[in-house]
């Protein structure tokens, strides 16, 4: 079966689901301050989306020759959907539909005149995550089968975000902080800092993980002096300190914190930089996104890299969506899942408007549907041309 077109979507016409339930208070993520690479600039540190791109979400529908179609999503845009319509589509279509390797490396070859890594490799996840939801699709087959069968029934979830108390409601036995202070807030930085992770602890207790997402904002030397502040409240990690290019900068980290389990990933592009990362021991956990480091495939060949390696794979927000729980309860060194809680407290998750085929976690347990494909449930007309 012969791949026969490959368009960049739109989701605009899904029904949109709206609470019932009144908030308690609003999400801590309207308000919170995140520390982050922008911080050092005073009228950017505040909030993330003071600077971030305002580009949509897109999603990439493939179709073979007998009608079967299968949808994948990536991030950023116009220009990703370019990348895709403009060069991608015309050298896929009329590959092999099951070819998904051999459709990987094309992307990741046709693409070096310009550069592979970045909007690139993510919209390579968008073609990716497609092929494999139409693999499934074409073989009346879950994704997690056509991988070789589930390693365990169901991913341990935890929860990111820093409304704490309701995460506990929740059931949620691990938690993800967002870092607040960087460098650039000294001294007193720090304190607050240590302050919001003693606060968690007392609130979690003892048998609870507590982990902390930095976002790329620190440097080696503020990495060493918040971590070695914080050993007393066990992390369970410290997580994307650095920005993804100082690859040499996480070796130097490992070098001076050997005690920290050190986590990243999210924002490298490609298993490369992944590799680097392995064959230098310079981290403990590998966190790639699936929808921007390359899909499925390139997480796959960093989990493979990462087992042999006796290291653990956890995706950047994979139980948020059912692309990454298919990995992840596929794969011997992917046990856990992240599942980012932005709804405000007291509204029920299973009153929120979460992606396509989202499987809600309950008492921090994860699991898949038997559904071909992905199981998103998807229909055709709630897609349009992107550039329509």
């Amino acid at each position: 079966m012969k791949i026969a077109r490959i368009e960049t979507m739109r989701m605009d016409k899904r029904p949109s689901k709206r609470p019932t339930t009144t908030a308690r208070r609003e999400s801590w993520a309207s308000y919170t301050e995140v520390a982050n690479p922008m911080s050092r600039f005073a009228e950017f540190k505040r909030m993330r989306d003071l600077w971030m791109p305002r580009w949509e979400g897109v999603w990439v529908k493939v179709t073979a020759e007998d009608g079967t179609w299968g949808v994948g999503p990536c991030s950023y845009g116009r220009p990703v959907a370019a990348i895709i319509e403009d060069h991608f589509a015309e050298h896929l279509v009329g590959q092999d539909c099951l070819a998904i390797e051999r459709c990987w490396d094309l992307m990741f070859r046709m693409s070096k005149p310009y550069g592979t890594v970045g909007l690139t490799s993510v919209a390579m996840s968008g073609v990716d995550l497609a092929l494999w939801d139409l693999a499934g699709k074409l073989q009346n087959k879950p994704v997690w089968s056509l991988l070789g069968g589930k390693v365990r029934d169901t991913l341990f979830a935890y929860a990111t975000g820093n409304d704490t108390d309701w995460q506990m409601e929740l059931g949620f036995k691990g938690v993800k902080l967002a870092c607040p202070y960087g460098p650039v807030d000294g001294l007193w930085g720090l304190d607050e800092n240590e302050k919001l992770v003693a606060k968690t602890r007392e609130i979690v207790g003892d048998s609870v993980e507590i982990m902390l997402d930095c976002y790329m904002a620190f440097d080696v030397e503020y990495t060493v002096r918040l971590a070695e502040r914080l050993r007393p409240y066990g992390l369970k990690w410290i997580e994307e300190y650095l920005i993804p290019e100082d690859l040499p900068g996480h070796v130097a980290v490992r070098q001076r914190l050997p005690w920290q389990t050190l986590a990243t990933g999210e924002h490298m592009y490609t298993p490369w930089p992944f590799k680097y990362l392995i064959e230098n021991d310079a981290v403990d956990i590998l966190q790639p996104d699936m929808l921007w480091v390359g899909g499925l495939t390139a997480c796959r060949k960093i989990a493979e890299m990462a087992d042999v390696a006796g290291k653990t794979v956890i995706l950047h927000g994979g139980g948020m969506y059912p692309y990454g729980t298919h990995l992840s309860i596929a794969m011997p060194n992917m046990p856990w899942a992240e599942f980012g809680i932005w709804p405000a407290p007291g509204i029920p998750l299973e009153e929120c408007d979460w992606s396509p085929g989202c499987v809600l976690p309950v008492n921090s347990t994860i699991g898949v549907t038997d559904d071909p494909g992905f199981g998103t449930g998807i229909r055709e007309g709630w897609l349009s041309p992107f550039f329509g």
